[in-house]
């Protein structure tokens, strides 16, 4: 009797293991395809947004960016630095509003970002994204101009290396004019990323697994945990934000542009410092409902670090992207700034 038992275990264990064998073979190639899924098509507004731009060279690397032409009489240029993971369409909200007072408003996507070349192997760094933005300022002529820059999140490291750059006088580095910040990890002791960004950026070899199968579902929750629960995007949104992440194969690159969390903690000194020591004027546009600068610890720091700074603060349910959540309080607080110096 004992025999038998054993022997029916043995014939249920091998059928098990035929089954899992099975359900492997055909996960395969579902998975196969599945990593193998273009990207969705682009919508008539990203189509339009790419078409009012263009394309320049660094490096061999293409890089794209917009230049609009606005208000008649004035000299005024300003370059809207975006966020991580989006891009410069981040900025389509408000951008009408700045061409009404700036001569020229120029916004690009860094390299890794948008419709910019996303390269593979490559080592992303805020340096390598300020070099970048000092070359489209030659290239487009104005690198004798004083410069207005807008940033926001990952664009505000990138403005503060371009302030360190200028305030000790670099060879190529901009001129700059003013410099608004919103929505930043400025400070890494208040920065808080959010749960996939922290494996993805220590993941090591899990996270090339993971940043292939992510996917639209879990991008969106994973971006709408950043707006406010009265300001969410909406559904042709969220689907814009994806593709240009997934345009030129985006989402596989997000891990090593992650190091710039790491670049933020070793570079502090000089990146804080840079606006410490600055005369150029300071302002900050805040979402006071910010899960990753969280108020009111981040705001709090920022006032002793930098009493000088100007400072705006949106209604209380704005969260980590201002620019879309309130792009008539956001566009208002920036031409204040401009225009009270």
């Amino acid at each position: 009797m004992g025999q038998i038992l054993v022997g029916r275990r043995l014939t249920l264990s091998r059928r098990m293991k035929e089954l899992w064998v099975q359900v492997g073979l055909l996960s395969v190639p579902l998975l196969a395809v599945y990593l193998h899924i273009p990207p969705p098509k682009l919508s008539p507004a990203l189509l339009s947004w790419r078409s009012s731009g263009g394309y320049f060279t660094y490096k061999d690397q293409n890089i794209f960016y917009r230049d609009s032409t606005g208000a008649v009489g004035s000299s005024d240029v300003v370059v809207l630095l975006h966020g991580f993971p989006t891009s410069s369409y981040d900025w389509c909200k408000i951008w009408e509003g700045l061409t009404q007072r700036f001569h020229r408003v120029v916004a690009l996507d860094f390299v890794g970002f948008g419709f910019s070349d996303k390269p593979r192997p490559h080592h992303y760094s805020i340096f390598e994204q300020a070099s970048i933005v000092e070359g489209l300022v030659r290239h487009l002529g104005l690198h004798h101009q004083r410069i207005n820059l807008l940033s926001h999140d990952y664009g505000d490291t990138v403005a503060q290396e371009l302030l360190h750059r200028y305030e000790h006088n670099k060879t190529g580095s901009i001129l700059i004019n003013s410099l608004c910040l919103s929505n930043g990890g400025i400070f890494p002791e208040t920065h808080y990323p959010r749960f996939i960004q922290k494996i993805l950026k220590d993941g090591g070899l899990l996270s090339p697994v993971i940043t292939r199968l992510m996917n639209f579902f879990f991008f969106s929750r994973g971006l709408g945990a950043v707006f406010g629960p009265y300001t969410q995007p909406s559904q042709a949104e969220y689907w814009d934000m994806w593709t240009v992440v997934r345009t030129n194969d985006g989402n596989l690159v997000v891990d090593s542009i992650l190091q710039y969390i790491n670049q933020r903690k070793k570079h502090r000194d000089r990146w804080v410092g840079a606006l410490m020591s600055t005369s150029v004027p300071l302002h900050l546009i805040y979402g006071p409902l910010d899960p990753v600068n969280p108020h009111p610890e981040f705001l709090q720091l920022y006032r002793k670090v930098l009493p000088t700074s100007t400072v705006s603060v949106l209604d209380d349910h704005i969260s980590h992207y201002p620019q879309l959540e309130d792009p008539t309080g956001f566009l208002n607080a920036y031409l204040n700034f401009i225009n009270s110096f």
